[in-house]
């Protein structure tokens, strides 16, 4: 199975938005991640909600909505309303995980949790059957451009032995350093969807890199 390509949108020219997100819609690429900062769970902010909605009017792939914020669960009938298709949160950042996946379900999206690099996998025992998406960061999150972490390939091997003993259905994303010199490392480890951000839109053809990055071996 090849892999699911998410170019992050945090590292599109912000002056030619539109253009970047029409590109996306012509390539390769599967979804579009939108990562969502607000200055106080990561040391950065990004963009909000009215991006988002406008970004909904023009993708024609399904928004991949990662909330690096804290209470994520303030805003998840906002971020729907925006046309969030997956929205994925922080274990992290959430006192009560099960409540806000459950929250995030009842929207009609689909549920995501997120891990920053120094969380174990093992805490998701309990919730890997409720969540659709896992997220393993291999970078600590806030910027981009960022270097892989090599220790995130043991996670994202344990976590798919979680995922395979509990017989569940999630999926395992990876976000942080991914490029075309690392992703087969990280899809024979597990993983299913990744997440590029400086990788396609600093190349000279972001539409071949996305290939490039789908067809790695």
């Amino acid at each position: 199975m090849k892999p699911i390509i998410a170019p992050s949108l945090l590292s599109a020219d912000f002056g030619n938005l539109e253009r970047d997100v029409k590109m996306l819609n012509e390539s390769k690429a599967d979804w579009m991640h939108l990562d969502i900062m607000d200055g106080v769970f990561v040391p950065n902010i990004s963009y909000g909600m009215p991006v988002v909605k406008a970004i909904r009017k023009i993708s024609e792939k399904p928004l991949d909505v990662h909330l690096m914020i804290t209470q994520p669960e303030r805003y998840i009938h906002e971020f729907k309303q925006c046309g969030a298709d997956l929205l994925t949160v922080h274990w992290e950042a959430c006192t009560h995980l099960h409540r806000t996946i459950c929250q995030i379900k009842e929207e009609g999206m689909l549920a995501g949790v997120a891990l920053n690099p120094h969380t174990p996998v093992a805490g998701l025992e309990d919730i890997i059957n409720d969540v659709n998406l896992v997220l393993i960061m291999s970078v600590n999150p806030g910027f981009g451009g960022q270097k892989f972490i090599p220790r995130s390939l043991h996670k994202i091997s344990e976590l798919r032995d979680m995922i395979k003993r509990n017989k569940s259905e999630a999926l395992i994303e990876v976000d942080g350093g991914v490029c075309r010199d690392n992703v087969a490392d990280i899809v024979k480890a597990g993983a299913d969807a990744v997440v590029a951000g400086s990788a396609v839109f600093k190349a000279a053809d972001p539409a071949a890199e996305i290939i490039t990055l789908k067809d790695c071996e």
